[in-house]
């Protein structure tokens, strides 16, 4: 039995990391129980919203973050055949947040960063190689059981989050259901070093096709020039080999954006793609956050950013029980506010912004543009899909739910 900690975390993805370093702030106890050996890199998340940027800046990692990554305050809804549709700006929206821009800075570039801030709390501890197996409550605390180098060990705490992924061990310990459904399509990602902006595109693009539509981030890399993350979708009978092949790649890299020579491809992956919500995020003393609570599509980049927003305004709370200012009922609201927002913002504008850009119908194609031309053809419309697209309106319909 380890020393009990008033909170265990499950991952230390960019989530479970800043939920421990936000309670470690606010002085509760912490341990981090990761499976991997080391910080792991993923190659999908990187969009970083303005309110996400808020909430970090208090604890430094926005000011670093900025030491690498790229401002993406313009960016362009495209179709194949009739070019740009619109194009946002996100300085029209620069008197309500500090950050009137998208940041581009892939994921595993911040977890180093929140690692780093985390380890200067000596009640705050990150253990690798720990791999959570199993998780019960008892009348006064929870009971972790972890795979971990010395064989299985059991941990004590108060609390519990899972914080653990989409196929969270968690969850499943705690037989909560994942409501919703798994796209048939799956996703292709594409980087290449080739630059895109001197053909019109803005640093964040999507592009609608009924046949073949894709969604173009520029990504900091090692340093400049960059590289160009480009992501399609894959039909449903096409083999896994095929779509990572090289000449597969390059058609549809070409398809994209024609040129003679071929695309220099740095990384390419290829993953599925989920629309889900957990029915509860909390049971008793253990609390889901982030993709362990909801999945959805990139289309938006509202995954990462609602995880974060789940972080803090669960720590927020949690902090206050663990302390006794609180009692334990108020984490209920935090399942209230962040279930709610999962559920009529994070699903609903993901799922429609994937719809756009595949849909097939041409009189539902040109409506979806036609209404796309309206919402920017005046300020305060303009404002209103910004409010909404940059997540600014969801963190505020849930700090409005009491």
């Amino acid at each position: 039995m380890q020393k009990k900690p008033q909170v265990i975390v499950a991952g230390a993805g960019p989530v479970g990391l800043l939920t421990a370093l936000a309670l470690a702030e606010r002085d509760v106890s912490v341990i981090v129980l990761e499976s991997e050996p080391a910080l792991t890199i993923d190659l999908r998340a990187g969009t970083y919203h303005p309110p996400s940027l808020e909430l970090m800046a208090p604890y430094g990692i926005t000011e670093e973050m900025h030491k690498t990554a790229i401002k993406v305050p313009r960016w362009q809804i495209r179709d194949r055949r009739q070019g740009v549709i619109v194009e946002w700006d996100l300085g029209e929206i620069a008197d309500l947040t500090p950050y009137p821009y998208r940041l581009h800075l892939e994921q595993h570039r911040l977890t180093p960063i929140i690692l780093s801030k985390l380890k200067a709390f000596p009640h705050a501890e990150v253990r690798f190689s720990n791999k959570v197996v199993d998780a019960s409550q008892t009348g006064d605390g929870v009971l972790v059981n972890a795979e971990t180098p010395g064989g299985t060990q059991i941990f004590q705490a108060d609390w519990l989050v899972g914080s653990d992924g989409g196929r969270s061990t968690v969850r499943r310990c705690v037989d909560v259901g994942f409501d919703g459904f798994t796209w048939d399509e799956r996703f292709v990602v594409a980087s290449t070093t080739h630059d895109y902006a001197p053909h019109g595109y803005t640093l964040n693009a999507y592009l609608a096709d009924p046949e073949e539509w894709a969604a173009l981030f520029k990504m900091p890399d090692d340093g400049p020039p960059g590289i160009w993350r480009v992501i399609f979708p894959v039909p449903t009978e096409e083999e896994e080999a095929l779509t990572l092949s090289e000449e597969m790649v390059e058609r549809r890299m070409q398809r994209f954006l024609p040129r003679k020579e071929r695309y220099q491809i740095k990384y390419k992956s290829i993953y599925r793609v989920h629309q889900r919500v957990a029915k509860e995020f909390r049971v008793g003393r253990i609390l889901l956050a982030g993709d362990a609570a909801h999945l959805n599509n990139p289309m938006g980049a509202f995954g990462l950013n609602g995880g974060i927003h789940d972080s803090f305004n669960l720590t927020e709370k949690l902090a206050k029980v663990c302390r006794g200012e609180a009692d334990p009922s108020l984490l209920d609201l935090y399942v209230r506010q962040r279930r709610t927002v999962n559920l009529e913002y994070v699903q609903e504008h993901s799922i429609r912004n994937l719809k756009r850009l595949n849909e097939k119908s041409e009189e539902k194609r040109n409506a979806n543009f036609e209404e796309l031309r309206r919402q920017a053809s005046n300020r305060e419309s303009r404002r209103q899909f910004m409010l909404v697209s940059s997540m600014i309106a969801s963190v505020r319909r849930a700090n409005a739910i009491a």
